[in-house]
């Protein structure tokens, strides 16, 4: 029986997308105890970078690709941090430390020991090379204290460290990186020696295949699967259907008609949200007035009725949904009003043309509108958000170019400031307090998904105390 699966939708700042993730099971005629042959999982994308800390793509299905290969010292389980590199781990307030006792008797795939030294090396690696996924802003450094044990040192109490270092950062072999120079190009077989339960075996960046096999000298035993393959695939449900995958995306209006085909359906928390970026550097987005205009110019339900078919809810203008633990209560709300969004606008010495749009000055109003198939969890979500967006807008006024583009040029060009308006969508929201720091502070400055937001300046006091709560 092949399974597919979905998750819920989390709260953006605009509206949220609901789509599927699966999982699979025990294939049939196998025994609990039996190893299974492989598991084929299949998306539309395929290219998701090659597997090392450095060479992956810095979305979360680069990352998970990654981490078959390289483990953390902990990882998270449903109920909170498990072991992982790491036995146990303890904080000690008064010299601002984290103590971390090794797991021992693990191997490098190579054969080499595990050892203190290779954490030690991974954090002053980092140190240097900066990688995308883990912050070292808060560390003061690290140091081998015991035959099986490492003592990280912070500069400051980090709320959040145990997230997104503990759980988080790759531990790299000494032997092997203490020679590499230039990570990012670093692309010999050393390149993939971790602790995972998997070898990296073969990336086909043009087809977009994987292929790891398990690594039997895995510390927790040999993983049941002897072979992970990925497979890209033009449509990934009929692979699913067509008994080509094992495991798939599926969206949300096909959960019923799955089920009862006999597959099973699992669905994700709420940790994705959609959201309009915003380029609050150029004129006249610079303006809150101008900002607000267009909050009560968008209707988020409407963009879950007609993009989504009525699957996900409206967001929050405080990034999370209202059912989130960090959820403020006292957060603004924008009414959707037309009517309100020309107010705001001729306030600010727009004016009307014989169309109903504005201008000012003899120039006309009107923004482009970045817009792309969002990929979740590895699968490519297309939708209606710009085009609905758009109407939205021109029915207050604004003129609207939309612009399709690929993923990764849609990212680059909001990293680079080279947008006025981007629909774009991320994961992330289940977890510790910094992730709202990470998706507003302007030195988050390599994110695609922070809105490097600095001209408040109560705000960012309030995201750092947060972080050292």
């Amino acid at each position: 029986m092949r399974t597919a699966g979905y998750g819920k939708a989390a709260a953006g700042i605009l509206a949220c997308l609901v789509l599927f993730w699966g999982t699979w099971s025990l294939p049939q005629g196998l025994s609990a105890g039996e190893r299974i042959p492989e598991v084929r999982i299949a998306d539309g994308k395929g290219d998701w970078g090659y597997p090392n800390p450095f060479r992956h793509y810095p979305r979360g299905p680069g990352y998970i690709r990654m981490s078959w290969v390289f483990e953390s010292l902990a990882w998270k389980d449903q109920n909170g941090f498990v072991p992982g590199l790491a036995t146990d781990w303890r904080y000690d307030p008064a010299s601002q430390s984290f103590v971390f006792d090794l797991r021992e008797g693990v191997q490098w795939h190579d054969g080499e020991p595990f050892r203190p030294e290779d954490v030690v090396f991974t954090i002053q690696y980092f140190q240097k090379h900066s990688y995308s996924w883990v912050s070292m802003e808060s560390l003061a450094g690290a140091e081998k204290t015991g035959p099986q044990q490492v003592t990280i040192r912070l500069k400051k109490p980090d709320a959040s460290f145990l997230t997104y270092v503990g759980a988080t950062m790759p531990i790299l072999p000494e032997h092997i990186w203490k020679h590499v120079k230039d990570p990012k190009a670093f692309n010999e077989p050393g390149a993939y020696i971790g602790t995972g339960p998997y070898r990296f075996v073969e990336f086909h960046k043009a087809k977009g295949t994987y292929l790891y096999e398990a690594f039997d000298g895995y510390y927790q035993g040999a993983p049941r699967a002897d072979k992970l393959i990925y497979i890209k695939a033009g449509n990934p449900l009929m692979t699913l259907l067509s008994g080509k995958a094992d495991l798939v995306n599926i969206k949300p209006d096909m959960a019923e008609p799955l089920k009862v085909k006999g597959m099973t359906v699992l669905e994700n928390p709420r940790g994705w949200n959609k959201k309009l970026m915003i380029n609050h550097r150029k004129t006249p987005l610079t303006g809150k007035r101008f900002r607000q205009a267009l909050a009560h110019a968008i209707d988020s339900q409407a963009i879950v009725d007609k993009a989504h078919r009525g699957f996900g809810s409206p967001a929050s203008f405080g990034l999370v949904s209202p059912d989130h633990p960090f959820y403020n209560p006292a957060t603004p709300t924008y009414a959707p009003d037309p009517a309100r969004a020309r107010e705001l606008l001729a306030s600010l010495g727009y004016k009307e043309d014989a169309e109903g749009f504005f201008q000012k000055d003899g120039e006309p109003l009107r923004l482009e509108l970045l817009a792309s198939n969002i990929t979740v969890a590895g699968e490519n979500a297309s939708d209606r958000d710009g085009e609905v967006m758009q109407q939205q807008l021109e029915a207050a006024g604004i003129r609207v170019d939309l612009v399709h583009l690929e993923q990764g040029t849609t990212d680059a060009r909001v990293l680079n400031w080279e947008f006025d308006l981007a629909v774009s969508g991320h994961g992330g929201l289940l977890g510790d307090a910094r992730f709202l720091n990470r998706m507003i502070h302007p030195e988050k400055t390599g994110s695609v998904n922070s809105a490097r937001f600095g001209a408040n300046a109560e705000l960012l006091e309030l995201l750092e105390a947060q972080v050292r709560e």
